[in-house]
């Protein structure tokens, strides 16, 4: 299956923290970088690469019904009327187009191949396991932000600090007894900008059509999987994007991390198994004194089980806006030829 890279995507984290502005093409240079952790970090093989240690810089340009990018030897247009995206490869300077619906297919068919590789995976969530099509778990949401009173200056922006924490848990219970997700997001916000609101907007009503979750510069099967492993990230992602949206001025660099927290059934069942394993005698004789040596020398470097698993974190940086866009910027360049 080809990868889409989708660094010019986002429903998230620092474009769509921006708030109302005037109806302008705009051109916005972007830098970006999400690491999945633990399980779901082995299963989409995110890690090693430029991209991953550094993050990806993308220039976004955004006309009427199309906004293209440009990331490295890569390109992207997505078009909302068409429901279509061409992916661009710069160096052959030929392209591939996928459909909204064929992209909804492999986000749909990268959470049926998550939840199969998560029952092979130890230490796999017990969410990970199938859920009714289209079903999506109950819960409460409990929201905080805060201006911390701190100021720097990013990019030539001068920007002060937000701090906000989303918490999503099982309905009519603690975050202690039924588990759940916390989404902490470390905003420096400056005042608006008002050309922002175009890309706002185009994401929005993306996300809107294609009807799943998308983070710069993490493709639609690692999304899928994400889903498929923590159901409730959809409605955090959500929310955020929500919340987000009401807090005035426009986020110039943007920390986000995702945190899933398990249940006090599965921290007992953690914390038995771990006493049971410490339990374990070593049989007579030399072996069995060896073995016993081994296993209190593991039991002194072993961590207590944690409650708090971090699931995905991500970074978004503004680096420049700039109004002006033409229909070519948002074309397929000429003498591009479809890849079949």
């Amino acid at each position: 299956m080809t990868r889409y890279r989708f660094a010019s995507v986002a429903l998230v984290l620092c474009v769509l923290l921006g708030s109302a502005g005037i109806h302008a093409e705009v051109r916005a240079d972007q830098k970006g970088k999400v690491q999945f952790a633990g399980v779901l970090g082995r299963m989409v093989n995110l890690f090693g690469g430029r991209s991953a240690r550094e993050g990806v810089t993308t220039s976004r340009m955004v006309k009427g019904d199309r906004m293209a990018s440009v990331s490295d030897n890569t390109g992207q247009i997505v078009d909302l009327a068409e429901e279509k995206i061409y992916d661009l490869d710069l160096k052959k300077k030929t392209y591939r187009v996928t459909t909204f619906a064929q992209l909804r297919q492999q986000m749909e068919d990268a959470m049926k191949r998550a939840q199969e590789q998560a029952k092979n995976e130890p230490d796999a969530p017990q969410q990970a396991e199938p859920s009714q099509p289209g079903e999506e778990p109950q819960v409460d949401v409990d929201f905080d932000v805060k201006d911390t009173g701190e100021h720097k200056t990013i990019n030539g922006f001068d920007t002060h600090e937000t701090v906000m924490t989303i918490t999503l848990r099982e309905k009519g219970k603690t975050l202690e007894e039924g588990g759940g997700m916390v989404v902490s997001s470390d905003l420096w916000v400056t005042s608006e900008i008002a050309a922002m609101k175009e890309i706002t907007d185009f994401e929005m009503r993306f996300a809107k059509q294609l009807a799943g979750p998308m983070v710069v510069g993490a493709s639609p099967e690692q999304m899928g999987a994400a889903v498929a492993m923590y159901p409730m990230m959809k409605q955090a992602m959500s929310r955020l994007t929500e919340e987000g949206a009401k807090i005035g001025g426009t986020a110039i660099q943007t920390e986000t991390k995702i945190d899933a927290v398990k249940s006090a059934e599965e921290m007992a069942e953690e914390q038995k198994a771990q006493a049971d394993d410490a339990n374990q005698g070593g049989g007579g004789g030399l072996g069995g004194l060896v073995g016993g040596l081994a296993r209190r020398a593991t039991r002194k470097n072993q961590e207590a089980p944690s409650s708090h698993t971090t699931v995905m974190t991500t970074t978004t940086e503004l680096l420049k806006v700039a109004t002006g866009v033409s229909a070519a910027d948002v074309a397929i360049p000429a003498g591009f030829k479809e890849a079949k």
